[in-house]
């Protein structure tokens, strides 16, 4: 009898620092952040907010107060393979959206989703969905980081950025194709000076229908200008697991990221979808993309 008391208690007592490391450190959270947070007892989850009231935002004409949509925030709660997971979404013009990003990976924290919510907004507002598992100490260092990142530009100037830089305007479009061809090792399409490449991929619908590179399952790069000045949009098509690694790459890249949604629903596997636009030579650009396929295939 006295075995089993003394194993209870030192189960006990092995048990009490895990559980004094499981729980939340609310108050680090917020003195990381520099942010006020609130408690949700029902769901056990503490939030911190970030109204954003630094610059007017308008829509439809109409002068929106932050409580209606302009708020960033990052939840937090106890993990179950780490020690906490947060979730979020920070609001963001367009001059902030990449070097946010940027930010936020060199702090270990994903980014899971940019889009619009409104239409005819002024200036135009972007939201970036965050995520990630790890310590409290990193996970909020990262939200603190993205947000400082965001003063930082704002601070350096007020009015949001209308171009990534200098203005793009080419006399004629010129891109050598066959030099994208052997970087990518895929066969282009020129089509007036400008060039094209397209990859593509499959996903099966519930009917049991492919969603092929035709049907729009594809990661494409279209060129334009010149070999020394070009420009490049497209998109990749990404599994969940290589979002993050393409995301990555891209940016180290220094190619900007302008969308990250899905095109369909109840496909199999689950495609996401990330859209872009860089500026360079299209040496430089092309030799970017294919570091970033190369990260892509890298995920197993």
């Amino acid at each position: 009898m006295k075995q089993i008391i003394l194993l209870a208690l030192l189960g006990a007592v092995a048990a009490l620092p895990f559980a004094a490391h499981a729980a939340l450190d609310t108050n680090r959270i917020e003195q990381i952040t520099g942010l006020k947070g609130t408690w949700s007892a029902a769901e056990s989850v503490f939030k911190v907010t970030a109204p954003r009231a630094d610059l007017p935002v308008s829509v439809d004409g109409w002068k929106m107060p932050p409580f209606m949509g302009l708020t960033s925030w990052a939840a937090f709660i106890e993990g179950k393979q780490a020690e906490a997971m947060v979730a979020g979404d920070l609001v963001l013009f367009e001059d902030e959206v990449n070097p946010v990003m940027s930010a936020l990976f060199e702090h270990g924290v994903g980014v899971t989703a940019l889009h619009n919510h409104f239409f005819f907004d002024e200036p135009k507002v972007y939201f970036m969905h965050i995520g990630g598992e790890g310590t409290v100490e990193k996970l909020a260092k990262g939200v603190k980081a993205a947000l400082a990142k965001q003063k930082e530009i704002r601070a350096a100037q007020q009015q949001p950025a209308r171009l990534f830089g200098k203005a793009f305007a080419p006399a004629a479009n010129s891109i050598t194709g066959s030099r994208i061809d052997e970087i990518l090792s895929v066969k282009g399409q020129a089509n007036n000076g400008m060039f094209k490449v397209v990859i593509g991929r499959e996903a099966k619908m519930p009917c049991g229908c492919a969603m092929t590179k035709e049907m729009g399952v594809n990661t494409w790069a279209a060129f334009a200008g010149t070999d020394d000045n070009a420009v490049v949009d497209g998109d990749f098509a990404v599994l969940e697991d290589e979002l993050q690694p393409v995301l990555k790459t891209l940016r180290a890249e220094g190619i900007n990221i302008v969308a990250i949604h899905h095109h369909m629903t109840h496909e199999e596997p689950r495609i996401l979808f990330l859209h872009y636009w860089g500026k360079g030579t299209a040496e430089t650009l092309s030799r970017g993309l294919k570091k970033t396929l190369d990260a892509q295939k890298a995920v197993k």
